[in-house]
C-alpha cells in the first residue's frame, strides 16, 4: 500500500517543475503579463479621462459662478455682492466663496484659512483650505478662482475636489481588484492550458518510447481538435507509417533475396562440384565455367537491380536530368525490340506521337520502358491464339505524357496489381520463364524519381502498363553543325542496362 501512495506523490512533485518549465505555461505567462500591462494602461487612461472630465465640469461651473457674481457686483455693488455670498455659504454644497477687502480682511464667505498669497495670485489654483465650519487642523482641496473687483476687493470661487479625489480612489481601487483577479484568473489558465498539453506530450513521449523499443506499430493519439499538436501527430504518423513500409519492404527484400538466390547460388556450387567430380576433359570443365560465368552474371545483374531501385528510392539519381524527346526514345525502344518479338511470335506496333517533352534521364527512362517491353514479350502470348500484338504508345493527355505498353495476354488480376510493383514478386508460380521479379519494382522507382505515376489497368484481355509524367516545353535546339560523313551511322540505344 506505502509503494502505491509513493508514486503519485513523486509525479506530483515532479510535475510542478516540469510544468514550469513548458512552453504553454511560459507562453499563458507572457500572454498574461501583456494583458495585465494592456489592462492597467486602459484602466488607468479611463481613470485619467474620468478625473480630467470631472476638473474640467469643476472649473466650468466656478466659471459660470464667477460670472455670475462679478455681474451682481456690477450692478448693486459691493453690498449685494456680499448679501448673495453669504446666502450662498450657508447651503450645503460643495461650492466655496470668499469676499476680501483689497488688504485680504475676510469680509464673507464660508472659507476660514487658505495658503497665504491665494488672493495676490487672480485665475485658477488648487489650493488646501478650511471651511468655516471646520477646524483648520483638518484642511481640504478645492480648485478655486480669484477675481479682483472694483475698488480692489477680491472674490474668491472655488470647488471642493472630494468627489474626484473619492472616484480616484475607487479607480485604483478597481484597478488593483481587477490586476489582481486577472492574475489568479491567469495562473489559472496557465496551470490549465500547461497541464493539458504537458499531458498530450507525455503521451506523445510514451509511445514514442514504445516505438523505440520495438513496438513499430505504435502511433501518436490525434486528439481531432485539428491544433498544431494533431498536425504535428499527423505527420509523424505518416512517417512512421513510412518507415514501417520501408521496414517491411526491408524484411520482404531480404527473404526474397535469401529465397530466391538460393538457387542460382546452389546451382553454381553444384555445376562447379560437378566439373571437379566428373569433368575428364579441358573442353567439359570449359563448358562448366561458362556456366558457372552466366550464373555469376545473373547473380550481378540482381544485386545491380536490387542496387539502382535502392538508389532510386533514395532519391540519389536525380543527376543527369534534361530535356528528353520521349517520342524518340520510345521509337527507339519499339525498334530494339522489334526483332526480338517476331522471334517469340509476336508482333510490335509503335503508335507514337511527335514532339513529347519530359524532363528526366535519358537512360532511366529507356530502362523502365524497356522492362515494360520485355514483360510484355514474355508474357503477352494469348492463351486462346487470338491477336498476338505488343503496342507501344506515346502521346500527350491533360499535361501530361502517357507512356502505354498493351498485350493481350493473361493479364494480372486486379488485386495482385499492387502487389506485383514489389521487389522479386512474380506470378509465374512455376518460374519457368527467365527473370527474378525486379523488373517492375525498377519502373515503379523510375516514375517516382521523375514525379510521375505508374497503372496497370486491364486491356481486356491482357496487361496494359501506363506512365504518367509531367510534360514540360521544348527548349529551342541550335542548329547542330554538318555530319560528318565517316561518321557511325549506328542509332544509339537509348536503353542503359539491361531488363531484369
Amino acid at each position: 500500500m506505502t509503494a502505491r501512495t509513493e508514486v503519485p506523490r513523486r509525479r506530483r512533485s515532479k510535475f510542478l517543475p516540469t510544468l514550469f518549465r513548458t512552453t504553454a505555461f511560459k507562453l499563458t505567462a507572457a500572454y498574461l503579463v501583456i494583458f495585465g500591462l494592456f489592462a492597467a494602461f486602459v484602466l488607468g487612461y479611463v481613470a485619467w479621462n474620468a478625473q480630467r472630465l470631472l476638473s474640467d465640469q469643476i472649473r466650468s461651473t466656478i466659471d459660470a459662478e464667477i460670472q455670475g457674481l462679478a455681474e451682481q457686483a456690477r450692478q448693486g455693488g459691493i453690498r449685494r455682492l456680499v448679501s448673495i455670498v453669504e446666502r450662498r455659504s450657508r447651503a450645503p454644497g460643495a461650492s466655496l466663496y470668499l469676499v476680501t477687502t483689497p488688504v485680504g480682511e475676510r469680509i464673507a464667505g464660508n472659507v476660514e484659512a487658505i495658503p497665504p498669497g491665494t488672493l495676490d495670485k487672480t485665475g485658477e489654483s488648487e489650493i488646501e483650505y478650511a471651511r468655516s465650519s471646520e477646524t483648520i487642523d483638518t484642511p481640504s482641496h478645492a480648485i478655486v478662482r480669484v477675481f479682483v473687483l472694483p475698488a480692489g476687493f477680491r472674490l474668491l470661487v472655488g470647488r471642493d475636489v472630494e468627489e474626484r479625489e473619492r472616484l480616484g480612489k475607487v479607480i485604483r481601487r478597481a484597478i488593483g481588484w481587477s490586476l489582481a483577479l486577472i492574475f489568479v484568473l491567469g495562473c489559472f489558465a496557465s496551470w490549465f492550458v500547461a497541464r493539458r498539453v504537458l499531458r498530450r506530450i507525455d503521451g506523445m513521449t510514451e509511445t514514442a518510447h514504445g516505438i523505440m523499443e520495438g513496438d513499430l506499430k505504435g502511433r501518436l493519439a490525434i486528439a481531432g481538435t485539428g491544433d498544431e499538436l494533431d498536425r504535428l501527430a499527423l505527420n509523424l504518423n505518416a512517417m512512421l507509417d513510412r518507415i514501417g513500409e520501408l521496414m517491411a519492404g526491408m524484411q520482404q527484400v531480404t527473404d526474397n533475396i535469401a529465397h530466391d538466390l538460393k538457387t542460382p547460388l546452389t546451382r553454381l556450387r553444384n555445376k562447379a562440384e560437378e566439373a571437379l567430380r566428373s569433368a575428364t576433359s579441358q573442353d567439359e570443365l570449359r563448358g562448366a565455367l561458362d556456366g558457372a560465368i552466366e550464373e555469376a552474371d545473373n547473380l550481378i545483374r540482381v544485386f545491380n537491380a536490387l542496387l539502382m531501385i535502392a538508389r532510386l528510392e533514395a532519391g540519389r539519381i536525380s543527376e543527369n536530368m534534361e530535356d528528353l524527346d520521349l517520342s524518340e526514345i520510345v521509337s527507339g525502344v519499339a525498334e530494339l525490340y522489334e526483332p526480338l518479338a517476331e522471334e517469340v511470335g509476336l508482333r510490335l506496333v509503335g503508335d507514337v506521337a511527335p514532339d513529347l517533352h519530359v524532363f528526366g534521364n535519358r537512360e532511366l527512362v529507356g530502362q523502365a520502358l524497356a522492362n515494360l517491353v520485355d514483360n510484355a514479350l514474355k508474357y503477352g502470348q494469348p492463351a486462346d491464339g487470338g491477336e498476338a500484338t505488343v503496342t507501344v504508345a506515346a502521346r500527350r493527355r491533360d499535361g501530361e505524357i502517357e507512356l502505354s505498353v498493351a498485350d493481350h495476354g493473361d493479364g494480372i488480376p486486379e488485386a495482385d496489381r499492387g502487389r506485383v510493383l514489389d521487389r522479386f514478386v512474380r506470378l509465374d508460380a512455376s518460374r519457368s520463364k527467365p527473370g527474378f521479379g525486379l523488373g517492375l519494382s525498377m519502373v515503379a522507382g523510375v516514375v517516382r524519381l521523375h514525379g510521375g505515376q505508374l497503372r496497370l489497368e486491364d486491356n481486356a484481355p491482357g496487361l496494359r502498363a501506363v506512365i504518367s509524367l509531367p510534360a514540360v516545353e521544348p527548349k529551342p535546339v541550335e542548329t547542330p553543325p554538318s555530319p560528318d560523313p565517316e561518321a557511325s551511322t549506328a542509332k544509339p540505344n537509348p536503353v542503359g542496362v539491361p531488363s531484369i
